[in-house]
């Protein structure tokens, strides 16, 4: 069979007259991903469990809206992605950027803490691919990008439920981009290093985050509008052929 037709490639990765659907986005890297999608034309649903903060960010883009979603309850999820395509009308990306961390060492982890790192981490983004998917499979496409980990490549310390978790998410990613691509919906997962947001400085502002820059070989962390730009990428149609992938930004830390 022959080709299709070569795709035009825009280089500017424009999201003009797009909808995404972005979770965790009243701070950290969900808002940065929400204010670069606005920048590139496209209309944000700015999702998060802080209601307030939601409305708050939404205000602050030019057509933006705010909606408070426990992305580990089934029924919450349901009420968000209905509420989102009556005010929208579609969705054409959905990110998902809602995540906690819950770190000690494996042999003093609670069980109260395992259950809630993999409800929210994993089991949020399973049901937020679903049932934005099946909007998604029934338009004939769409765009998921998955906020991943570095810590879904390599092992690390206090992190069991976390690695556990952010593992599972790109073997979801890879799952729903064998199945759906044919059907029109990419699906690729982003792995950052730490980033320094406001719980990211919080948390690595010390001698143990110095001491983990100097394991990644640009000697730094990431700043969030890195994730974001790779995010606009993936989110666009430039990225057409990127598929199941899992983009590490982690200044190289998990070559070696």
């Amino acid at each position: 069979m022959p080709e299709k037709t070569e795709p035009i490639v825009d280089f500017d990765f424009q999201l003009t007259g797009s909808v995404a659907l972005v979770t965790g986005a009243a701070s950290g890297i969900g808002a940065a991903i929400a204010a670069a999608f606005t920048s590139k034309g496209a209309r944000v649903a700015v999702v998060d469990m802080n209601e307030a903060g939601a409305t708050e960010m939404a205000r602050g883009l030019p057509d933006g809206r705010g909606f408070a979603c426990n992305v580990a309850d089934p029924d919450s999820v349901t009420a968000v992605v209905d509420a989102a395509m009556a005010e929208f009308g579609r969705i054409d990306v959905l990110v998902n950027s809602a995540g906690i961390a819950r770190l000690a060492p494996a042999e003093d982890l609670s069980l109260a803490d395992w259950d809630s790192t993999i409800a929210v981490n994993l089991k949020g983004t399973f049901l937020m691919c679903q049932t934005v998917g099946r909007h998604m499979l029934e338009a004939g496409s769409g765009t998921i990008i998955n906020m991943a980990s570095q810590a879904a490549s390599v092992a690390i310390d206090e992190h069991v439920a976390y690695c556990a978790s952010k593992f599972g998410v790109v073997g979801i990613t890879k799952v729903l981009a064998t199945e759906w691509a044919g059907r029109g919906v990419r699906v690729n997962s982003i792995s950052p290093t730490v980033v320094l947001t406001d719980l990211g400085i919080k948390a690595w502002d010390n001698p143990k985050g110095d001491a983990l820059k100097k394991l990644i070989p640009v000697g730094r962390f990431a700043y969030p509008d890195e994730i974001a730009a790779a995010a606009v990428f993936l989110a666009s149609s430039s990225s057409a052929m990127i598929n199941g992938a899992d983009l590490l930004i982690d200044g190289g830390y998990t070559i070696k």
